[in-house]
């Protein structure tokens, strides 16, 4: 098969598309054909030789996709060969075919092709693992998604409103934020012009937010804490903005506030399988019925992966950018 290697960590160039053995499917495992895979921030950080895949791992790039399983390995059950499906993977999406645990797999939902799909594992897992099981928000409460028009925060938006929740965004040109709108946003900030923590005092009479959808990090810690409610969560799931800060444990305190932390691509297996089963349970019906769709900024090549990852450094894209396989 075809796949994006790398041979040599660097900038967009390093990815190069070239032939290298088809992955075998362990015992619990099934091979799936792909038609499509979406490109991740962490792709963009391990081509820089930054993020390495898990022990065992594909040593290829690509965190989701969606195909068709072409081979079932030994011990699974309920799926078969000829299934469309969505997969959350530790690596190996940037190719032709990927072996993927099946505790991982979703069904391609009612309404969306398969190419679609590829859109989803990574940020319904992501979203739904922290923004719900992790922080608990609950209808009636405020969630702040930074990165709003981001892939995560399109989704956030979608799955927060379909609760009962009030939904504020931040992004950075009036352009994302009447996207942010017309999804559901309640409460628009620009960063570039707006400090946020003002914004949301403002528009929550001073309550602040109870729940805070972070992919900024270090930058971002002490406005997000102050921009926190009484008894507020705020859930960590990026380092765009830096890795070491320091943290006021007085506010935290006062506001009887947590700071949570997470990432999806290390964790074991079977932690993997009880987010991917929630997101079924939770998630999957209200894409069938068409209240959550998948956004896409656009498609291009799998062996165009170099300028997929230009598209996300540059940040102007809104939503998804995607791979397709030939």
């Amino acid at each position: 098969m075809y796949a994006i290697t790398i041979p040599e960590p660097g900038g967009p160039e390093a990815l190069v598309w070239d032939e290298v053995p088809d992955p075998v499917p362990a015992e619990g495992e099934v091979l799936v054909e792909v038609v499509a895979g979406a490109v991740n921030r962490a792709d963009l950080l391990q081509r820089q030789g930054l993020y390495n895949p898990p022990p065992g791992g594909s040593p290829y790039p690509g965190l989701e996709c969606a195909g068709r399983i072409v081979e079932v390995g030994t011990g699974v059950l309920g799926w078969s060969v000829g299934d469309e499906v969505c997969a959350l993977l530790s690596g190996g999406g940037y190719a032709q075919k990927v072996a993927v645990p099946a505790g991982q797999l979703l069904p391609v939902p009612a309404g969306l092709d398969v190419e679609q799909a590829a859109a989803l594992p990574e940020v319904t897992c992501t979203v739904w693992s922290n923004v719900f099981m992790v922080a608990h928000l609950r209808p009636g409460e405020t969630l702040l998604v930074h990165g709003g028009s981001s892939g995560i925060g399109t989704m956030a938006i979608q799955l927060a409103k379909a609760v009962g929740a009030k939904v504020a965004v931040t992004a950075g040109t009036k352009e994302k934020l009447d996207f942010c709108a017309e999804l559901g946003a309640d409460i628009l900030i620009n960063y570039r012009e707006q400090d946020f923590v003002e914004e949301i005092e403002r528009a929550t009479g001073g309550a602040g937010a109870d729940v805070i959808l972070d992919n900024m990090g270090a930058k971002y810690l002490d406005r997000n804490v102050r921009a926190l409610a009484v008894n507020g969560r705020l859930a960590i799931i990026g380092m765009q903005g830096g890795i070491k800060a320091e943290l006021n444990i007085a506010t935290l305190l006062n506001k009887r506030a947590a700071v949570s932390a997470t990432s999806l691509r290390a964790r074991p297996l079977s932690e993997k399988a009880a987010i991917v089963a929630a997101v079924r349970e939770h998630v999957w019906p209200l894409i069938d019925s068409g209240r959550v769709r998948p956004v896409v900024d656009r498609k291009l090549p799998m062996s165009e992966a170099a300028e997929a990852h230009r598209v996300l450094e540059a940040s102007g894209h809104i939503g998804k950018v995607l791979l397709v396989a030939p």
